[in-house]
């Protein structure tokens, strides 16, 4: 049985790739609707998580934790194995590095929502975070729109300065910023811990396309109501679990800022071209996300290993 590490994932399943893979298993039919749901455990120091997914071509799990401390000890925040089964008989055929799968497939999901909501010239990114995730979703979003420009909010100047050299490196013109970037920016990522809104959603350009991913807890958001009162659109992977663990939608229809009829799902999503008007995309995470990108490693690893 395999074990496909680290630089394996990201080596057979590039950004561009990695896209592709999600905006498929939507366009060939899956329903995140239908999906199996996640289950949590509180333990002392943070979270367990299990994450089932099949589509019609496989079944996978992630089993993960989220340690709130970790980024103190030097370890990731979130840490994850992922095992990949034949999906005729239940036999095992692969492991993953879950992490690397998670820091690959939620930028991945974004870029796929970015690609139909934003601008087509869309260049410029304001980023809050400065770990993987936000590494992540600047690479992603670079594959489906030419961002040259990114500022970089984070609450520790020192890694907000690291990301910059990365993206600084990668050829891009990046500095560190504050929330009030927002206002010239076309694409907002909230990749962050954050319980409470990172910025003020009045801010915000008419035809800006914001992200948020940071949370899949009830009591924890990112955005204000305002944000997602002026985008207009609110897109999430399924309107049923984005009201059970999206904080930044649950808080917003509670306040009668949102209509919960006025939530779009990706997969409808995926069937649209983009406008150019404002937009929110709130992702919470989903099992056949990461099996998706599991299933394009695992089959090049078999293509490479025959050959």
């Amino acid at each position: 049985m395999p074990y496909l590490d680290e630089a394996t994932v990201f080596r057979l399943a590039p950004w561009p790739d990695a896209v592709a893979a999600i905006e498929r298993v939507l366009l060939d039919g899956l329903d995140p609707a239908d999906a199996p749901p996640r289950s949590f455990a509180d333990v002392a120091h943070g979270q367990l998580l299990l994450m089932p997914g099949t589509t019609p071509t496989g079944v996978g799990v992630k089993l993960a934790t989220v340690a709130p401390g970790n980024p103190d000890r030097g370890l990731p925040r979130i840490q994850a194995l992922y095992v990949l089964y034949d999906p005729a008989t239940l036999t095992i055929t692969a492991l993953l590095d879950g992490t690397a799968l998670t820091t690959l497939r939620t930028p991945a999901v974004s870029a796929v929502a970015v690609d139909h909501l934003a601008d087509p010239a869309a260049h410029r990114m304001v980023v809050f975070g400065s770990g993987p995730q936000a590494w992540g979703h600047v690479a992603a979003i670079r594959a489906v729109r030419p961002i040259d420009e990114v500022v970089v909010v984070a609450r520790q100047r020192a890694g907000a300065e690291r990301l910059v050299g990365r993206l600084t490196t990668a050829g891009l013109v990046a500095r560190v910023g504050a929330a009030q970037d927002v206002a010239r920016a076309d694409v907002v990522v909230c990749a962050t811990t954050a319980r409470t809104p990172l910025f003020d959603g009045g801010m915000l350009p008419s035809h800006a396309c914001v992200v948020a991913v940071g949370s899949h807890e009830p009591e924890a958001r990112e955005l204000d109501a305002v944000a997602l009162r002026r985008a207009g659109r609110v897109v999430v992977e399924d309107v049923a679990v984005a009201l059970r663990e999206a904080g930044d939608v649950i808080q917003a229809v509670a306040s009668g800022d949102v209509s919960q009829a006025d939530l779009l799902a990706l997969r409808n999503v995926v069937r649209m071209s983009p406008d150019g008007r404002g937009a929110v995309f709130k992702s919470v995470g989903m099992g056949w996300q990461d099996l998706a990108v599991a299933e394009l490693v695992h089959r090049r690893w078999l293509e490479r290993s025959d050959g």
